[in-house]
Protein backbone atom coordinates (compact mmCIF):
# COMPACT_ATOMS: atom_id res chain seq x y z
CA UNK A 1 0.00 0.00 0.00
CA UNK A 2 2.28 2.31 1.19
CA UNK A 3 4.91 1.63 -2.29
CA UNK A 4 1.26 2.39 -4.10
CA UNK A 5 0.93 5.83 -2.68
CA UNK A 6 4.39 6.49 -3.37
CA UNK A 7 4.15 5.71 -6.79
CA UNK A 8 0.50 8.05 -7.27
CA UNK A 9 2.46 10.82 -5.61
CA UNK A 10 5.28 10.27 -8.11
CA UNK A 11 2.83 10.32 -10.74
CA UNK A 12 1.51 13.00 -9.48
CA UNK A 13 4.58 15.47 -8.88
CA UNK A 14 5.48 14.40 -12.83
CA UNK A 15 2.08 15.23 -13.99
CA UNK A 16 2.85 19.10 -11.43
CA UNK A 17 6.24 19.02 -13.52
CA UNK A 18 4.99 18.53 -17.47
CA UNK A 19 1.87 21.80 -16.28
CA UNK A 20 4.78 23.61 -14.94
CA UNK A 21 6.89 23.07 -17.90
CA UNK A 22 4.04 23.89 -20.42
CA UNK A 23 3.07 27.21 -18.50
CA UNK A 24 6.74 28.27 -18.43
CA UNK A 25 6.85 27.86 -22.26
CA UNK A 26 3.59 29.46 -22.89
CA UNK A 27 4.23 32.42 -20.43
CA UNK A 28 7.74 32.74 -21.92
CA UNK A 29 8.63 33.20 -18.15
CA UNK A 30 12.55 34.72 -18.23
CA UNK A 31 14.15 36.69 -16.20
CA UNK A 32 16.28 37.83 -18.57
CA UNK A 33 12.74 39.43 -20.47
CA UNK A 34 10.89 40.55 -17.46
CA UNK A 35 14.11 43.35 -17.62
CA UNK A 36 14.14 43.71 -20.84
CA UNK A 37 10.38 44.70 -20.86
CA UNK A 38 11.08 47.35 -17.84
CA UNK A 39 13.78 49.04 -19.59
CA UNK A 40 12.61 48.58 -23.30
CA UNK A 41 9.19 49.09 -22.93
CA UNK A 42 8.84 50.83 -19.49
CA UNK A 43 6.43 48.07 -17.88
CA UNK A 44 7.46 45.38 -14.92
CA UNK A 45 4.18 42.63 -15.90
CA UNK A 46 6.44 39.81 -15.72
CA UNK A 47 8.80 40.92 -12.55
CA UNK A 48 5.59 41.14 -10.89
CA UNK A 49 4.32 37.56 -12.22
CA UNK A 50 7.24 36.01 -10.50
CA UNK A 51 7.01 37.94 -6.89
CA UNK A 52 3.12 37.07 -7.15
CA UNK A 53 4.25 33.14 -8.22
CA UNK A 54 6.35 33.67 -4.81
CA UNK A 55 2.95 34.94 -2.90
CA UNK A 56 1.63 32.04 -4.21
CA UNK A 57 3.76 29.69 -2.90
CA UNK A 58 3.98 31.37 0.36
CA UNK A 59 0.50 31.11 0.86
CA UNK A 60 0.74 27.28 -0.19
CA UNK A 61 3.47 26.79 2.62
CA UNK A 62 1.58 28.94 5.40
CA UNK A 63 -1.61 26.26 4.94
CA UNK A 64 0.68 23.58 4.46
CA UNK A 65 1.96 24.15 7.92
CA UNK A 66 -1.37 24.67 9.35
CA UNK A 67 -2.77 21.54 8.34
CA UNK A 68 0.29 19.63 9.23
CA UNK A 69 1.59 18.23 6.07
CA UNK A 70 4.55 20.58 5.12
CA UNK A 71 7.60 18.29 4.10
CA UNK A 72 11.47 19.28 5.49
CA UNK A 73 12.07 22.74 4.12
CA UNK A 74 15.80 23.57 3.18
CA UNK A 75 17.68 25.81 5.46
CA UNK A 76 18.42 29.45 4.45
CA UNK A 77 21.86 30.84 4.22
CA UNK A 78 23.71 33.92 5.71
CA UNK A 79 23.97 37.49 3.56
CA UNK A 80 27.82 38.12 2.62
CA UNK A 81 29.46 39.57 -0.35
CA UNK A 82 29.29 35.94 -2.34
CA UNK A 83 25.53 36.55 -1.77
CA UNK A 84 25.63 39.77 -4.53
CA UNK A 85 28.05 38.64 -6.60
CA UNK A 86 26.43 35.11 -7.24
CA UNK A 87 23.43 36.97 -8.17
CA UNK A 88 25.30 39.51 -10.39
CA UNK A 89 27.07 36.31 -11.95
CA UNK A 90 23.43 34.86 -12.47
CA UNK A 91 22.49 37.62 -14.11
CA UNK A 92 25.33 38.27 -16.11
CA UNK A 93 25.29 33.99 -17.26
CA UNK A 94 21.51 34.59 -17.91
CA UNK A 95 22.22 37.71 -20.34
CA UNK A 96 24.97 35.90 -22.30
CA UNK A 97 22.67 32.92 -22.81
CA UNK A 98 19.66 35.25 -23.55
CA UNK A 99 17.29 33.37 -21.34
CA UNK A 100 17.19 32.44 -17.29
CA UNK A 101 16.70 29.10 -16.41
CA UNK A 102 12.78 29.23 -16.88
CA UNK A 103 13.54 30.71 -20.20
CA UNK A 104 15.90 28.01 -21.43
CA UNK A 105 13.28 25.59 -20.70
CA UNK A 106 10.90 27.90 -22.62
CA UNK A 107 13.45 28.25 -26.31
CA UNK A 108 13.74 24.46 -25.43
CA UNK A 109 10.01 24.14 -25.59
CA UNK A 110 9.80 26.32 -29.12
CA UNK A 111 12.63 24.16 -30.45
CA UNK A 112 15.20 26.09 -30.17
CA UNK A 113 17.77 23.05 -29.66
CA UNK A 114 21.09 25.04 -29.16
CA UNK A 115 19.51 25.99 -25.63
CA UNK A 116 19.73 22.08 -24.57
CA UNK A 117 23.61 23.37 -24.34
CA UNK A 118 22.69 25.58 -21.41
CA UNK A 119 21.99 22.89 -18.65
CA UNK A 120 25.52 21.40 -19.95
CA UNK A 121 27.29 24.33 -18.81
CA UNK A 122 25.40 25.06 -15.50
CA UNK A 123 26.40 21.32 -14.77
CA UNK A 124 30.15 22.02 -16.17
CA UNK A 125 30.25 25.86 -14.19
CA UNK A 126 29.25 23.78 -11.02
CA UNK A 127 31.32 21.19 -11.37
CA UNK A 128 34.35 23.78 -11.84
CA UNK A 129 33.13 25.98 -9.85
CA UNK A 130 35.86 24.87 -6.33
CA UNK A 131 39.01 24.87 -8.72
CA UNK A 132 38.54 28.31 -9.00
CA UNK A 133 36.64 29.40 -5.43
CA UNK A 134 35.39 27.34 -2.82
CA UNK A 135 32.19 29.09 -1.63
CA UNK A 136 31.03 28.62 1.83
CA UNK A 137 27.60 30.20 2.50
CA UNK A 138 26.92 29.49 6.48
CA UNK A 139 23.84 27.89 6.78
CA UNK A 140 21.17 29.77 8.99
CA UNK A 141 19.86 28.13 12.11
CA UNK A 142 16.82 30.04 12.90
CA UNK A 143 13.44 28.91 11.10
CA UNK A 144 12.19 30.70 8.01
CA UNK A 145 9.72 33.56 9.12
CA UNK A 146 7.55 31.84 7.33
CA UNK A 147 7.41 28.81 9.52
CA UNK A 148 7.23 30.67 12.83
CA UNK A 149 3.86 32.47 11.96
CA UNK A 150 0.94 31.94 13.89
CA UNK A 151 -1.23 28.84 12.76
CA UNK A 152 -4.33 31.28 12.23
CA UNK A 153 -2.22 33.52 9.30
CA UNK A 154 -2.99 30.82 7.49
CA UNK A 155 -6.46 31.11 6.71
CA UNK A 156 -7.07 34.56 5.33
CA UNK A 157 -4.17 33.65 3.13
CA UNK A 158 -5.93 31.10 1.81
CA UNK A 159 -9.05 32.99 1.57
CA UNK A 160 -7.41 35.52 -0.89
CA UNK A 161 -5.82 32.71 -2.55
CA UNK A 162 -9.47 31.39 -3.41
CA UNK A 163 -10.84 34.56 -4.09
CA UNK A 164 -8.03 35.30 -6.87
CA UNK A 165 -8.71 32.08 -8.41
CA UNK A 166 -12.71 32.46 -8.49
CA UNK A 167 -12.46 36.07 -9.75
CA UNK A 168 -9.74 34.69 -12.55
CA UNK A 169 -12.48 32.24 -13.60
CA UNK A 170 -15.71 34.55 -13.27
CA UNK A 171 -13.72 36.73 -15.03
CA UNK A 172 -13.15 33.85 -18.47
CA UNK A 173 -16.56 33.11 -17.77
CA UNK A 174 -18.34 36.14 -18.17
CA UNK A 175 -15.87 36.99 -21.15
CA UNK A 176 -16.33 33.91 -23.28
CA UNK A 177 -20.59 33.63 -21.97
CA UNK A 178 -21.58 31.78 -19.53
CA UNK A 179 -23.17 29.24 -22.56
CA UNK A 180 -20.65 28.06 -24.05
CA UNK A 181 -17.85 26.03 -21.55
CA UNK A 182 -15.69 24.98 -24.66
CA UNK A 183 -15.14 28.36 -25.33
CA UNK A 184 -14.52 29.30 -21.99
CA UNK A 185 -11.85 26.50 -21.20
CA UNK A 186 -10.35 28.02 -24.48
CA UNK A 187 -9.97 31.55 -22.70
CA UNK A 188 -9.13 29.96 -19.87
CA UNK A 189 -6.19 28.40 -21.65
CA UNK A 190 -5.43 31.45 -23.88
CA UNK A 191 -4.68 33.51 -21.25
CA UNK A 192 -2.14 30.99 -19.62
CA UNK A 193 -0.17 33.05 -21.76
CA UNK A 194 -0.09 35.86 -19.76
CA UNK A 195 2.68 36.78 -17.17
CA UNK A 196 0.29 36.56 -14.16
CA UNK A 197 -1.48 33.66 -15.35
CA UNK A 198 1.57 31.58 -16.23
CA UNK A 199 3.39 32.40 -13.32
CA UNK A 200 0.37 31.66 -10.94
CA UNK A 201 0.24 28.01 -12.30
CA UNK A 202 4.50 27.95 -11.79
CA UNK A 203 3.85 28.74 -8.37
CA UNK A 204 1.13 26.01 -7.40
CA UNK A 205 2.11 23.17 -9.73
CA UNK A 206 5.60 23.97 -7.95
CA UNK A 207 3.84 24.18 -4.37
CA UNK A 208 2.43 20.68 -5.62
CA UNK A 209 5.38 18.97 -6.69
CA UNK A 210 7.18 20.20 -2.95
CA UNK A 211 4.22 18.57 -1.01
CA UNK A 212 4.59 15.16 -3.01
CA UNK A 213 8.45 15.14 -3.93
CA UNK A 214 9.72 17.46 -1.83
CA UNK A 215 11.97 20.37 -2.61
CA UNK A 216 13.06 20.70 -5.86
CA UNK A 217 14.59 22.31 -8.72
CA UNK A 218 16.41 21.15 -11.52
CA UNK A 219 19.14 23.62 -10.99
CA UNK A 220 19.83 21.90 -7.72
CA UNK A 221 20.06 18.30 -9.22
CA UNK A 222 23.14 19.78 -11.93
CA UNK A 223 24.85 21.03 -8.81
CA UNK A 224 24.47 18.36 -6.65
CA UNK A 225 25.50 15.94 -9.58
CA UNK A 226 28.64 17.96 -10.85
CA UNK A 227 29.63 17.78 -7.07
CA UNK A 228 29.14 13.92 -6.60
CA UNK A 229 26.42 15.05 -3.96
CA UNK A 230 22.89 13.58 -5.93
CA UNK A 231 20.35 11.50 -4.23
CA UNK A 232 17.26 10.31 -5.60
CA UNK A 233 18.54 10.98 -9.44
CA UNK A 234 16.64 8.72 -11.17
CA UNK A 235 12.56 10.05 -9.66
CA UNK A 236 14.49 13.78 -10.30
CA UNK A 237 15.65 13.14 -13.35
CA UNK A 238 12.02 12.11 -14.86
CA UNK A 239 10.64 14.71 -13.18
CA UNK A 240 13.14 16.75 -15.26
CA UNK A 241 12.43 14.90 -18.40
CA UNK A 242 8.41 16.06 -17.32
CA UNK A 243 9.38 19.12 -17.27
CA UNK A 244 10.93 19.57 -20.36
CA UNK A 245 8.19 17.29 -21.84
CA UNK A 246 5.70 20.20 -20.71
CA UNK A 247 7.53 23.21 -21.98
CA UNK A 248 7.46 21.05 -25.69
CA UNK A 249 3.68 20.47 -25.33
CA UNK A 250 3.41 24.24 -24.55
CA UNK A 251 5.31 25.29 -27.85
CA UNK A 252 3.32 22.41 -29.94
CA UNK A 253 0.06 23.83 -28.76
CA UNK A 254 0.72 27.37 -29.10
CA UNK A 255 2.09 27.51 -32.56
CA UNK A 256 5.63 28.02 -31.78
CA UNK A 257 7.55 25.32 -31.87
CA UNK A 258 9.89 25.32 -34.85
CA UNK A 259 12.95 22.92 -34.98
CA UNK A 260 15.95 24.93 -35.39
CA UNK A 261 19.58 23.34 -36.24
CA UNK A 262 21.98 24.70 -33.42
CA UNK A 263 24.99 26.86 -34.86
CA UNK A 264 28.22 26.39 -33.24
CA UNK A 265 27.96 30.40 -32.12
CA UNK A 266 24.75 29.66 -30.71
CA UNK A 267 26.04 26.63 -28.91
CA UNK A 268 29.24 28.05 -27.23
CA UNK A 269 27.15 31.12 -26.25
CA UNK A 270 24.76 28.76 -24.44
CA UNK A 271 27.68 26.74 -23.02
CA UNK A 272 29.28 29.67 -21.90
CA UNK A 273 26.12 31.48 -20.02
CA UNK A 274 25.23 28.48 -18.36
CA UNK A 275 28.85 27.56 -16.63
CA UNK A 276 28.39 31.06 -15.66
CA UNK A 277 25.15 30.57 -13.81
CA UNK A 278 26.60 27.58 -12.34
CA UNK A 279 29.16 29.59 -11.15
CA UNK A 280 26.68 32.05 -9.56
CA UNK A 281 24.16 29.89 -8.43
CA UNK A 282 27.37 28.08 -6.11
CA UNK A 283 28.59 31.46 -4.13
CA UNK A 284 24.39 32.06 -3.51
CA UNK A 285 23.89 28.96 -3.25
CA UNK A 286 20.97 28.79 -5.58
CA UNK A 287 19.81 29.65 -8.81
CA UNK A 288 16.33 31.69 -10.31
CA UNK A 289 14.06 28.89 -9.55
CA UNK A 290 14.89 27.82 -6.65
CA UNK A 291 15.15 31.44 -5.31
CA UNK A 292 11.81 32.61 -6.59
CA UNK A 293 9.59 29.37 -5.91
CA UNK A 294 11.92 28.49 -2.10
CA UNK A 295 13.87 31.06 -0.94
CA UNK A 296 11.61 33.86 -1.65
CA UNK A 297 8.40 32.61 -0.35
CA UNK A 298 10.33 31.45 2.84
CA UNK A 299 11.20 35.22 3.16
CA UNK A 300 15.26 34.31 3.40
CA UNK A 301 16.86 37.59 2.85
CA UNK A 302 19.76 35.95 1.22
CA UNK A 303 17.34 34.82 -1.84
CA UNK A 304 15.28 38.21 -2.29
CA UNK A 305 19.14 39.97 -2.09
CA UNK A 306 20.58 37.33 -4.68
CA UNK A 307 17.66 38.01 -7.00
CA UNK A 308 17.48 41.45 -7.02
CA UNK A 309 21.53 41.76 -7.83
CA UNK A 310 20.67 39.42 -10.48
CA UNK A 311 17.86 41.85 -11.93
CA UNK A 312 19.65 44.70 -11.36
CA UNK A 313 22.96 43.18 -13.42
CA UNK A 314 20.67 42.22 -16.38
CA UNK A 315 18.83 45.12 -16.33
CA UNK A 316 22.18 47.44 -16.60
CA UNK A 317 23.79 45.08 -19.63
CA UNK A 318 20.09 45.34 -21.33
CA UNK A 319 20.23 49.56 -20.91
CA UNK A 320 23.95 49.53 -21.63
CA UNK A 321 22.58 47.57 -25.04
CA UNK A 322 19.82 49.80 -25.89
CA UNK A 323 22.12 53.20 -25.42
CA UNK A 324 24.84 51.47 -27.97
CA UNK A 325 21.84 50.85 -30.33
CA UNK A 326 20.64 54.26 -30.86
CA UNK A 327 22.13 56.73 -33.29
CA UNK A 328 24.01 59.12 -31.54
Amino acid sequence: MNLMLASLAFVAAAACAASMGFAIQRGATCTVAAMDEIVNRRRCDRLIGFLEASLWVTGGLLIARALDVLPHMPAGYAVGPATVAGGALLGLGAYVNRACVFGTLARLGNGEWAYAATPLGFFAGCASVDALVAPVAPKLESASPVLQAAAWVAWPVGAAMLARVGHAVLRARRDAGAAHPARTRALIAQRIGSPHAATALIGVTFLAMLLLAGAWAYTDLLAELARGMATNVAPRTLLLAALTAGAVAGGVTAGRFRSTRATMPQLMRCFAGGAVMGWGSLLIPGSNDGLILVGMPLLWPYAWLAFASMCATIGTACAIARRRAVPA
